[in-house]
């Protein structure tokens, strides 16, 4: 299926057929990546993102995703810190730190992205065992994918 151009998107550079190695084969709706001209851009200022586009069987969804580039990258460095925190959490009853719930203070353009554990959730004791398990389950497909990041990113001279 190809990835469609007459929308607001504009791709440049393509990864079709996406729905084959997403991770959940059986029934994943994203059935390509793209980084194109961005939606949002107006007259005179050009902006460049990343869409992930979702096919419902019948019509491209009004699902799919598109975000900057440089947000993508940060989500990458929240799955890895995430990862990370997971890998050890097994020493903290509740799989946090209940004294210490900042992760990491990750600067960033002069700032800095805070990582912590979400204690406003209410249900935050049930969900985090949650997401270890998935995390746990999904481990080998993450880490192949961290793998290869890593690898391109060494490539790349960083």
């Amino acid at each position: 299926m190809k990835i469609p151009t007459k929308l607001k998107h504009k791709p440049v550079i393509v990864s079709p057929e996406y729905d084959k190695i997403d991770g959940r084969i059986e029934k994943s709706d994203a059935k390509g990546l793209s980084i194109g001209l961005a939606q949002w851009n107006d007259r005179g200022k050009v902006d460049v993102s990343a869409k992930i586009w979702r096919y419902t069987g019948e019509k491209w969804s009004r699902q799919s995703e598109e975000m900057p580039l440089h947000r993508i990258i940060d989500l990458a460095i929240l799955i890895c810190r995430t990862k990370q925190h997971f890998k050890d959490a097994y020493k903290y009853e509740k799989l946090y730190d209940e004294e210490n719930t900042m992760l990491d203070r990750i600067p960033i353009q002069g700032g800095a992205m805070n990582v912590e554990i979400c204690t406003d959730n209410e249900m935050i004791d049930e969900d985090i065992k949650l997401v270890n398990d998935v995390l746990a389950k999904d481990d080998e497909m993450l880490s192949e994918r961290l793998a290869r990041l890593a690898g391109i990113l060494r490539e790349m001279g960083y």
